[in-house]
């Protein structure tokens, strides 16, 4: 067995390795299980018996050296590797950085947080109702049962005889009075599906129903309420006026106006001349509707009130058609940065 042969050979082949995977590959050459070494051992076999312990003596030593040649070589690969890798990764401070583009909030949800914080303030409590819902809760428990004329009133998408994609978040007021009962306070935002499609309408929008119930409310109450919320969304000056409308949950029932803040109330293009637009539908809570959750409606009262969140967002920004909401445009988007 000639040992410094076999150190020299291997000495070559761990120079010429490039990186810790070759020197690996090298070394295994030697010491792996199919190695020079390892054959080595396996000869024993066919030496004289009185030879073997020298002739392993001399082999496990060999070993010993390879393997301290190719610890040494891979002290080496590994430095080498490091300085490269750190040279590649060298990032020089002076040059300038590169900005990245900063998104901003869509504004269905700034005008959402928005609502939720007015709305908060004045001691609501936000209840989210799941988006399938039940012919009960979107109809019946609204005081609109089947044979009812105003389900004529909304395209519904029925999934089932039983259940549909919600019309209204008005549904989450029965569901939330089937938990707590009076005096509550309930905000309920989330989207809302109907078989509509104009320049003001989509198939899937985002609505904000609000219930106050307690005793001795009015429609006073009501007035007060959306005074408030006008100001702070749209303008200081901003006012509010009822008339007479019809949902079956509410009686009596009215549409809300508010100022256009546009021309102060002095009437131009965006108000069509009325100095006035209509913002939401509202009414104090009908009797049935008390009755199916299980309020007494003779100690009760209370009102109730729905927006188009894309509608309020449309009038607060000047948004002509309610596509730009969904159609991903980033320059649309991109107006809304603060």
């Amino acid at each position: 067995m000639e040992d410094e042969n076999i150190v020299e050979e291997a000495t070559a082949e761990a120079e010429k390795a490039t990186s810790s995977r070759a020197l690996y590959e090298a070394k295994m050459k030697f010491l792996g299980r199919t190695g020079k070494v390892t054959a080595l051992l396996k000869g024993m076999r066919d030496i004289a018996a009185e030879r073997r312990p020298a002739f392993g003596k001399r082999v496990n030593e060999l070993r010993e050296k390879l393997e301290a040649l190719f610890a040494s070589f891979e002290e080496k690969v590994k430095a080498r590797e490091m300085r490269e890798k750190l040279a590649g990764e060298r990032i020089d401070v002076t040059m300038p950085g590169r900005r990245s583009a900063r998104g901003a909030l869509h504004p269905v949800t700034r005008v959402s947080g928005e609502l939720i914080d007015i709305f908060a303030g004045m001691g609501f409590e936000v209840f989210e109702g799941p988006e399938i819902e039940s012919d009960y809760y979107n109809f019946t428990a609204l005081n609109t049962p089947a044979d009812h004329p105003a389900r004529d009133m909304q395209d519904t998408f029925y999934l089932t005889d039983e259940f549909l994609l919600r019309t209204q978040t008005s549904a989450g007021q029965i569901r939330y009075l089937e938990k707590k009962k009076p005096p509550v306070k309930m905000l309920s935002p989330g989207r809302v599906f109907r078989s509509d499609d104009d320049a003001t309408h989509s198939p899937m929008f985002h609505q904000m129903e609000g219930l106050v119930i307690d005793e001795g409310i009015t429609l006073c109450d009501l007035k007060g309420m959306l005074d408030e919320f006008a100001r702070t969304m749209f303008s200081a000056t901003s006012k509010t006026r009822l008339r007479p409308s019809y949902f079956p949950f509410t009686e009596p029932s009215v549409e809300v106006d508010v100022s256009c803040a546009a021309c102060g109330g002095k009437g131009c293009p965006l108000c069509k001349g009325t100095g006035w637009i209509e913002v939401l539908g509202a009414g104090m809570v009908n009797r049935r509707v008390l009755e199916n959750c299980g309020v007494d409606p003779d100690r009760f009262s209370g009102f109730a009130f729905g927006m188009g969140i894309e509608r309020i967002a449309m009038l607060k920004y000047g948004i002509g058609h309610i596509r730009s909401f969904t159609e991903n445009d980033v320059r649309f988007l991109a107006e809304f940065k603060d």
